[in-house]
């Protein structure tokens, strides 16, 4: 069977190359993008509806949505699924959190991820079965081979490189997380990731990249402006809202169940 890919290459979808163009610009150190991750089609639309300039899924979120735990023991089909239904619940652009790329090849994943129309994507760092580090040098090699996958399929997808060196556990998470972001970049990321990194860390790891870094916003760390101000390109908020709403439901249905008590006794 002839590959979606040539498809791709020669015909890349409405738009499709358009949106990967207007989600990379929006990448501006010193003015970042801000993304208030989604999980399914509703909470897309809200992000949408809100006047977040685009949307990103958290795979945290929608494994658990759809009864899987983090750590890509979702089916690859069932996670592409599901962003190709935040994808045609908006109009703004997409960008997909696929972990490690679910074992695919490169050529497959971008084929794959391209037929969400999706135009972006995270792809991380580190083993999800044991939450070790993989070698950067492979890591590296793997983005680039995506990256010219991308290219190739004419849709040139937006590449978060997500670097873990901050939960990986590994001694010096800076010098690690400085060097695997340099590398990434050079391999063809658009920007790099270095989950949880330590908010006294985040200037070297600005002045390292030259602002092509994504921060993890998180409860009490710094504001918008702060992190504007060091020249971040990027904001996410992971599963973060996921999280806060499902507190909020917890809190919700409790009452419920405490209301129907009260009357029933």
């Amino acid at each position: 069977m002839k590959s979606a890919v040539g498809a791709f290459a020669r015909d890349p979808g409405p738009g499709l190359a358009a949106r990967a163009a207007a989600l990379r610009v929006l990448h501006r150190p010193g003015d970042p993008l801000i993304l208030a991750n989604a999980w399914d089609a509703a909470s897309a639309r809200a992000t949408q509806a809100a006047g977040f300039a685009a949307v990103a899924t958290s795979s945290a979120a929608v494994a658990e949505v759809l009864g899987y735990a983090d750590g890509e023991t979702t089916p690859a089909g069932e996670m592409l699924d599901a962003v190709a239904r935040m994808v045609r619940a908006v109009e703004v652009p997409v960008t997909a959190d696929l972990e490690r790329g679910y074992r695919m090849r490169p050529a497959e994943l971008v084929e794959r991820l391209a037929a969400t129309g999706a135009v972006g994507c995270n792809l991380e760092d580190s083993d999800p079965r044991t939450g070790e580090l993989v070698d950067a040098g492979e890591q590296a090699d793997l983005l680039a081979a995506v990256r010219a996958a991308a290219v190739e399929a004419g849709v040139d997808l937006v590449v978060n490189a997500r670097v873990d060196a901050y939960i990986a556990g590994v001694a010096g998470p800076l010098d690690e997380a400085v060097a695997r972001s340099r590398r990434y970049l050079a391999a063809g990321a658009d920007c790099v990731y270095p989950i949880a990194a330590r908010d006294a860390d985040v200037p070297a790891l600005v002045e390292a990249t030259a602002g092509r870094v994504n921060v993890l916003a998180r409860l009490g760390g710094p504001a918008v402006a702060d992190l504007a101000a060091l020249g971040v390109a990027r904001i996410s908020h992971g599963a973060g809202l996921y999280r806060a709403t499902t507190a909020h439901t917890a809190t919700l249905l409790a009452a419920i169940l405490t209301e129907g008590e009260r009357r029933g006794g």
